[in-house]
């Protein structure tokens, strides 16, 4: 490290009271960890009611279900993990206005699978085609256009069967989409501090890097 870079950097830890820009973002105030998270359960809850008078659920659970399961599917890996949550009352899917804590729910992952379907929270991995007999992509594309499953399995070349699964896939992904995927993107944007902290990190590099380098050379590398 030269002396300009050396400079710079003291400079950096100066102005922004840390080394990195992930440890500022962490302590820093105005991150998601001081929102009103009782605002934010109200407003998962209101979500679900939308959705459940806009569209047709496919299960009988109640909005307070799948408001854990909107929840569940930001906090947990995979529908079984969910489902046995779930099952346990476990706080992990509590939303902070629920009193004592959840009740438990007896359900599969399966219907777990379900609830999330209605919620338009498809995950990555339920787009993974097993052994890439086709690509996702291309039955999204002939499922867009109102083909039926053995059609779509002719023009991909594979079983109707394992078309059938995706194609339940890619018409969660199209109903989404036909609303801007406004619900999807609330739920993560409420559930998830992901974007506001790829912005704030972005926000302190400038900032906090802008009055520091005001007079000093800036083709140096940290």
């Amino acid at each position: 490290m030269d002396e300009k870079t050396a400079e710079l950097r003291d400079i950096f830890v100066e102005t922004t009271g840390s080394d990195t820009v992930t440890e500022r973002q962490a302590e820093s105030p105005g991150t998601l960890t001081d929102r009103d998270e009782a605002a934010v359960a109200e407003r998962v809850r209101e979500l679900v009611a939308a959705m459940r008078e806009r569209y047709d659920f496919s299960t009988d659970l109640d909005d307070a279900t799948y408001a854990r399961i909107a929840r569940g599917r930001f906090e947990l890996d995979d529908d079984a993990s969910l489902a046995a949550v779930l099952a346990a009352g476990d706080d992990a899917v509590r939303a902070p206005d629920e009193g004592d804590g959840p009740e438990s729910v007896d359900i599969d992952p399966e219907t777990v699978r379900d609830a999330r379907f209605d919620l338009h929270l498809v995950r990555d991995a339920d787009r993974e085609v097993d052994d890439a007999e086709f690509d996702y992509a291309d039955l999204k594309s002939l499922t867009a256009e109102g083909r039926s499953i053995v059609d779509c399995a002719e023009a991909l070349g594979a079983e109707p069967d394992a078309v059938a699964k995706y194609a339940r896939v890619a018409r969660v992904d199209l109903t989404s989409t036909r609303a801007n995927d406004r619900f999807r993107d609330e739920f993560r944007d409420l559930l998830t501090d992901a974007d506001i902290e790829g912005n704030h990190a972005e926000t302190a590099r400038d900032d906090g890097l802008k009055e520091a380098t005001e007079d000093i050379e800036t083709d140096v590398s940290l």
